[in-house]
């Protein structure tokens, strides 16, 4: 797997971005969702990864600086075909550590409290993230489970 920094614009990152937010949709209110679109993901406080076999998009994810060292982490999605193949993992590792390397002192992020994300709270929970009450801008919502870390 290569993961690089990632200017957005291939149409395989947008397809798999649609496919990230088509999916937040399915089990939260639009109210609830906080995933972020291609224009939201290049705004300069964020940098964005995509994992690769040869040619074969195999996920993202992406690190946002909230300032006074804490970063948030964004856009986990790993591509269909690519599910249980260990690209999450490999992305979350390279994210922790960039945000380590970058002096940040705290990682934080924001999932879904439904069923359907506990692969995702329990692939946090595994990297050593603890439940939490919400951070920055985000606000109590029954549909939103926050985990943060201390680096």
């Amino acid at each position: 797997m290569n993961i690089i920094v990632d200017d957005l614009s291939g149409p395989e990152v947008a397809a798999l971005l649609e496919a990230h937010l088509r999916g937040m949709a399915a089990d939260t209110p639009p109210e609830s969702v906080h995933a972020l679109d291609l224009a939201g993901l290049k705004r300069p406080e964020i940098t964005f990864w995509s994992a690769w076999d040869g040619r074969d998009l195999m996920g993202c994810g992406a690190l946002k600086d909230l300032g006074g060292g804490h970063g948030e982490l964004k856009s986990m999605r790993t591509a269909e075909a690519h599910l249980r193949k260990g690209v999450a993992a490999g992305l979350l590792a390279h994210i922790v550590a960039e945000a380590r390397s970058r002096g940040f002192t705290r990682l934080s992020l924001e999932t879904g409290s439904p069923e359907s994300f506990i692969p995702a709270r329990k692939l946090y929970e595994k990297f050593g993230f603890e439940y939490c009450g919400p951070f920055a801008d985000y606000k109590e919502d029954p549909y939103s489970v926050y985990m943060t870390m201390a680096l």
